[in-house]
């Protein structure tokens, strides 16, 4: 027979899961009926001007297609942030919707988006990711980093953002920011740092993922955002942006938003000690893990000759950057380099995220064919064409960045804006790329509020609450548009776009 304790606990527990339950079920209800009256909404609000598709040449005028799409946007969007049914759920749902409301005319339409090469990039990087983890050479590269930085508290800030820039740039941001989060919550432990009072704290942990979306920017490859917004850029304008070409704007960014950021960081938060303490224990763990392993050896060889094709890509329109990444990723599983197991790796990769991947790029093309990219573009910024080149691409940008807030979505965003983009930069006879580029950089800037997937990783610790990152994110958000407007108009012409 049970002691009388161990059955109440058993039955407190019951009723805590049960309250669990139903608090889950009210917030998936009231996100579904959110979503549901939010699309009706924009239905019905936007159909004064809507008439019979194609019939119409006033950019006041939204088809019927159009109007249906909004409607679509607007509840995808509700769905994914609130998150009241699952992400991948929400995804299929934005494939079947198109045609039942007749903004295309079969589901095949609908789902044109999971036949892009971006959504087979993300799976690649997923491997390419899981590979530097388990194979412990990013854990490597980031103890080796950290035994040289010294035991000053602003250095170890510093060390920790670079590491992370390093990293991101090759493989997906939230990677990037585990196997730092992983090596920064110890010494925080440690050192007592206790988390919401603690500056040290806040600024360790803000800095992981803003160094993360800041180094994923340097390469194609840092982020399926970068490689959903060159392929929406080419659908859209047939405008091919190569690997140098985007990493001759990329990297001038990541080389002064780093150590700005960091600075921005310790200043607002300054760390209440001078010293991290003892670093002989990762002193200690590098030496345990030895010389380079066969495995690590591997993934270094394989990255190095992935870094070298993407740049021959720039010549050979072969050797693109999804194609090399998949190569890759096949690769690592050849006998002989036993690197991945599918079993292993299936587990790994984010399956929301390729399905959210898929359906938006469906949503962004529809978007042009529908008109609603053309409406959106000519009723919100149109009137801007007529101004200055500088106060132009500063505009886009700042709008991309103040877009975060209401559109935490990143691929979304370049979804949305990309193919308007364009529409806008014709109509003001300039070349796309100027107007579009900023867009797709600019997703990344997603540190204002911690809503991006990239901060959530840090956040869920409790280091720092929702508004600590405002002002921060603020300054740095600022100095993103600048250095942006200025590269895209000194450094894009010289490297095509002109």
């Amino acid at each position: 027979m049970e002691p009388v304790e161990s059955k109440n606990l058993k039955i407190g527990e019951q009723g805590s899961l049960s309250r669990l339950k139903d608090n889950i079920s009210v917030k998936s209800a009231l996100g579904i009926i959110a979503a549901i009256v939010g699309a009706i909404l924009v239905y019905y609000l936007l159909s004064a001007i809507t008439v019979e598709h194609g019939s119409a040449s006033d950019p006041k005028i939204l088809s019927q297609a159009g109007r249906g799409l909004a409607a679509i946007f607007i509840a995808a969007l509700i769905l994914w942030f609130t998150e009241a049914i699952p992400i991948g759920i929400t995804s299929l749902l934005m494939i079947v919707l198109p045609p039942l409301l007749k903004v295309v005319t079969s589901i095949s339409d609908a789902a044109v988006g999971y036949t892009s090469s971006v959504v087979f990039f993300v799976i690649g990087a997923y491997c390419i990711a899981f590979a530097v983890v388990q194979s412990g050479t990013g854990q490597r590269f980031a103890l080796w980093l950290f035994t040289r930085s010294g035991t000053n508290s602003k250095r170890a800030v510093l060390s920790s953002m670079v590491g992370t820039a390093t990293i991101s740039a090759l493989v997906s941001d939230v990677p990037a920011c585990a196997i730092f989060m992983a090596l920064i919550l110890p010494i925080l432990t440690k050192i007592e740092a206790r988390p919401g009072s603690s500056n040290l704290g806040k600024a360790m942990m803000m800095g992981i993922p803003i160094a993360a979306l800041i180094g994923g920017v340097a390469t194609p490859a840092g982020s399926s955002i970068n490689i959903l917004g060159i392929n929406l850029l080419q659908k859209a304008a047939g405008i091919d942006v190569t690997f140098l070409q985007w990493m001759a704007i990329g990297v001038p960014m990541v080389v002064v938003l780093i150590p700005f950021a960091w600075w921005v960081l310790i200043r607002v938060y300054p760390p209440e000690v001078e010293s991290i303490g003892d670093i002989s224990e990762f002193k200690a763990e590098l030496k345990s893990m030895g010389s380079l392993k066969d495995k690590e050896k591997k993934v270094i060889a394989i990255l190095s000759i992935l870094f070298v094709l993407w740049i021959l890509g720039t010549w050979v329109k072969q050797l693109n950057v999804a194609t090399v990444s998949i190569c890759g990723a096949i690769v690592m599983f050849f006998p002989g380099i036993n690197l991945l197991t599918w079993r292993e790796v299936e587990e790994f990769i984010g399956w929301e995220t390729v399905l959210m991947i898929g359906s938006v790029i469906s949503l962004g093309l529809m978007a042009t064919d529908t008109g609603l990219s053309t409406w959106l573009v000519k009723n919100t910024l149109g009137g801007i064409t007529g101004w200055n080149i500088v106060l132009l691409v500063a505009s886009i940008s700042a709008f991309t960045v103040i877009l975060h807030l209401p559109l935490p979505i990143a691929p979304t965003i370049n979804a949305v804006l990309i193919p308007a983009m364009v529409v806008l930069a014709r109509d003001a006879g300039i070349n796309p790329a100027i107007f579009a580029l900023p867009v797709a950089f600019t997703a990344s800037c997603a540190f204002l509020l911690p809503l991006d997937a990239v901060p959530l990783v840090t956040y869920s610790k409790g280091y720092y609450r929702m508004f600590d990152m405002l002002i921060p994110g603020l300054l740095i958000s600022a100095v993103w548009v600048i250095i942006m407007t200025t590269l895209m108009l000194t450094i894009g012409p010289v490297v095509g776009f002109r």
